[in-house]
């Protein structure tokens, strides 16, 4: 792999580092090394480097706010989309978005050119890309209420368009096919009255502050809600507050949250998830669905 991966970069303007510790970039700041992290430099590289690794694996990381590479790491590229992917172009009747925006930088674009319903992205940890690509949403908005369409390359260095209907978000899923990355994004506009939005936004801020471990190495919500239910809610009641294996807890003040109080491993965190699961299922026959992704050899 590395010498493919040498001869690749050779003429590449993106960076590529070996045996790469990964944890600095998790929200969790623990997991595994990556064989090979690639900061990429702009779309043209990104497909000239996915047209020539043969069957190399890879993934894609935004701001590594629900991602996890276990202990024993990753055997393959972890491709991190560089500055070039962050922008914000406002057109007339849409918003220009690069994939590695952060959502919280779009909600306070949007409010300040008076643009309404991008204020619930001031309430999600993580970048563009991973929002559409899970339908990320809270307090009743979703990507995809807003989303047109996105620009994406696939697995074989192929650029594309697709309308949101084509890749069927659902909750916090989406349909995108396996290697396909999100390059930007085409977000429809509606403008509103700026005092009202911020209000809104900073409802949110209090909200989450008030109710959520914003503070703590976590990676946001651990677990998608069940239909007709509240992940959280389950957890609690499944005696699930406070649990922990080594310095991995479920957070005290909101159940679906994993925090690393100290010095977790990814390992004793998925431990901790798979705890959880077990006993929620036990208690009322719901089996949770991470919501974190984790990759990586066990």
């Amino acid at each position: 792999m590395y010498n493919l991966i040498k001869k690749i970069s050779y003429k590449l303007k993106s960076k590529f580092y070996y045996d790469y510790d990964t944890s600095k970039h998790v929200w969790f700041r623990t997991g595994g090394k990556a064989a090979v992290f690639c900061i990429v430099y702009n779309e043209e590289e990104l497909q000239i480097i996915l047209d020539n690794i043969e069957d190399i694996k890879y993934e894609i990381m935004g701001a590594g706010s629900n991602f996890l590479i276990r202990d024993k790491g990753f055997n393959g590229i972890i491709f991190k989309l560089g500055k070039n992917f962050n922008k914000i172009i406002l057109h007339e009747k849409f918003i220009e978005v690069g994939s590695s925006i952060l959502d919280s930088n779009l909600s306070r674009f949007a409010y300040n050119k008076c643009i309404k319903d991008f204020e619930f992205f001031s309430g999600i940890p993580g970048s563009i890309g991973g929002a559409i690509k899970m339908n990320a949403g809270c307090y009743g908005f979703e990507t995809k209420n807003i989303l047109d369409k996105i620009k994406i390359i696939n697995s074989k260095g192929q650029l594309k368009y697709l309308d949101k209907d084509a890749i069927n978000l659902t909750y916090r899923n989406s349909q995108l096919n396996f290697g396909d990355i999100i390059i930007s994004a085409n977000f429809n506009i509606t403008y509103g009255d700026n005092d009202e939005i911020k209000q809104r936004i900073n409802k949110i801020k209090i909200m989450r502050k008030k109710s959520q471990p914003i503070k703590s190495k976590t990676s946001g919500s651990t677990f998608k809600n069940p239909k007709n239910n509240f992940a959280a809610k389950l957890i609690e009641m499944s005696d699930c507050k406070n649990l922990n294996i080594g310095d991995a807890f479920v957070s005290t003040k909101h159940a679906n949250f994993l925090i690393n109080k100290d010095d977790a491993s990814a390992s004793q965190i998925e431990q901790l998830g798979n705890i959880v699961i077990d006993k929620v299922y036990k208690k009322f026959g719901v089996k949770l669905d991470w919501e974190i992704k984790i990759i990586g050899s066990n």
